[in-house]
């Protein structure tokens, strides 16, 4: 589960340095969580690490997860705003 969560924080880490759209703001993440796609919810890039905690918790042997960066642009409220 840690070399999982790593990976996440290296995407994470590697999106944000990307150059960003013209206006933009910064990135944000959209992601989504369950243990198979279609019980995926969404969840914050933070609320991720703690659901992936739970998971373990409960020993799923596999779980979805889904991460799509974006860009937030002002006067918006995050992804797909």
């Amino acid at each position: 589960m840690e070399s999982i969560k790593h990976e996440i924080r290296k995407y994470f880490k590697r999106e944000r340095k990307k150059k960003l759209p013209e206006n933009a703001l910064f990135w944000d993440f959209e992601c989504r969580f369950a243990q198979t796609a279609e019980n995926a919810y969404k969840v914050t890039a933070s609320e991720l690490m703690k659901a992936l905690d739970n998971a373990k918790a409960e020993q799923w042997e596999r779980c979805y997860v889904e991460i799509i960066a974006c860009a937030v642009f002002k006067n918006t409220n995050g992804c797909n705003a």
